[in-house]
């Protein structure tokens, strides 16, 4: 248990983060189930677009610290060329 002021407030500091950073990963989880519930429908249309309103999301995520920059960036790519074999 901290017992020094600023430990204490340190750990209210790290709960609110801790509370912000699980809402934001949940988000983009939620949105990246999104397209991979219209990936697995098969529908490219609802797809691409569920993928348009993920990649901010992610890049958001990442640019927060959420996830790292490369892990976000690969989600996307395979989530694109996932829908792209939609077409074929």
């Amino acid at each position: 248990m901290a017992n020094t002021v600023s430990a204490k407030k340190m750990t209210r500091k790290i709960a609110k983060r801790t509370a912000v950073n699980k809402s934001r990963r949940s988000r983009m989880r939620t949105f990246v189930r999104k397209v991979e519930e219209a990936i697995a429908s098969g529908n490219q249309n609802e797809a691409l677009a569920a993928l348009r309103a993920a990649e901010p999301e992610m890049m958001r995520a990442a640019q927060k610290g959420i996830v790292h920059k490369n892990t976000a960036s690969r989600k996307v790519s395979r989530l694109t060329s996932r829908i792209k074999a939609l077409s074929a």
